[in-house]
């Protein structure tokens, strides 16, 4: 059972570029369930050519949104939760020609990590923010945690740790409390040499220090730890934090850590997700994070780590609006606060 809705002429997009909605639902072993069908309840194109969806399933139930520009070939887009009426922001809309949506009910909403997904060669990768610096990647059954504080509460079931990457050792990006709740005896941990020199003997037991430029492999894939410093105070040293460029299938994804925009940072190269700081006067201005970001030229970038010693959130508005489209790289904003 399927259905599907197209936008009023009176859009702002030609005919030919007119965005139907198509909405399927399938229930495990492929049994169909009207009863907790998903549905598509709203679609906007905004101004600035990208397009608001608005969703709506049971509570109890997870669904996953599928994407397309040319049907029957999907990908994997994002993953919700029901409940109520949800929003989300299409920020991909604007570089594609034509753009098609379905959603379909998952098997069990036990333990299913919510996100965006990226779609690689091994395995979809589901990126789930969590706050400030913190946040889980799920990749193949695998959790990956980036710089892992706060309560447990916020990693309230999201299973486990099977890696874990952390920058460096100032307290919004290393906390043992948080360690100890999120790991297990066989989670691995990356980290600096000045990070391990704080944890306990247990959680030393558990990490693998990687220098700037070191590369190791762990669970099918490459972490390469990259420099991550500033350039105009002695907030982070050159030499003792870490980024993280991880390859996982064909798909590259960076953490930039606490950073300037260094060189390292802009020489980057085939980056497909950017994880990008912006806080002042800890790491960078927007105008710097711009500059940066416009010359390495990710795919997709997310700013994260964006408020300020006063406690005031950097405009990720104008981040947005100042990275601009012509060099094609997505922004999503997401929320970490």
């Amino acid at each position: 059972m399927a259905h599907c809705w197209r936008l009023p002429m009176k859009t702002r997009l030609d005919c030919a570029r007119i965005l139907p909605v198509v909405v399927s639902l399938f229930c495990g072993g492929g049994l169909l369930c009207a009863q907790n069908a998903p549905q598509f309840t709203g679609i906007q194109h905004l101004t600035n050519s990208e397009i608001a969806l608005q969703f709506s399933g049971s509570n109890g139930f997870a669904y996953r949104i599928d994407v397309s520009t040319d049907p029957p070939q999907w990908q994997s887009f994002l993953t919700v939760l029901g409940g109520g009426s949800l929003q989300h922001t299409d920020s991909a809309a604007p570089y594609l020609s034509r753009r098609f949506y379905r959603a379909e009910q998952l098997a069990s909403a036990t333990n299913v990590l919510t996100g965006d997904h990226l779609v690689t060669t091994n395995g979809d990768v589901v990126i789930h923010p969590i706050n400030h610096a913190s946040f889980v990647m799920g990749w193949n059954e695998k959790m990956i945690y980036n710089d892992p504080v706060g309560s447990a509460v916020l990693y309230q079931g999201i299973p486990r740790a099977d890696l874990i990457l952390i920058s460096h050792d100032h307290t919004d990006h290393f906390s043992t409390a948080t360690l100890n709740a999120v790991t297990n005896a066989t989670t691995v941990i990356i980290a600096p040499q000045t990070v391990y020199n704080g944890m306990s003997t247990a959680l030393k037991s558990l990490t693998t220090v990687l220098t700037n430029g070191a590369t190791t492999s762990v669970m099918g894939l490459t972490i390469t730890a990259v420099p991550a410093y500033n350039l105009t105070s002695t907030y982070h040293l050159k030499g003792v934090g870490n980024g993280y460029v991880l390859a996982i299938g064909e798909k590259r994804i960076y953490m930039s850590g606490d950073s300037e925009d260094i060189t390292e940072m802009r020489g980057l190269q085939d980056i497909d997700v950017a994880f990008v700081c912006m806080n002042v006067p800890f790491t960078m201005t927007i105008a710097k994070a711009v500059s940066a970001v416009r010359q390495f030229r990710p795919k997709v970038v997310y700013p994260y780590h964006y408020r300020n010693q006063d406690s005031s959130l950097a405009n990720l508005n104008a981040f947005k609006q100042q990275v601009g489209t012509d060099l094609n790289v997505e922004v999503r904003l997401r929320k970490w606060y």
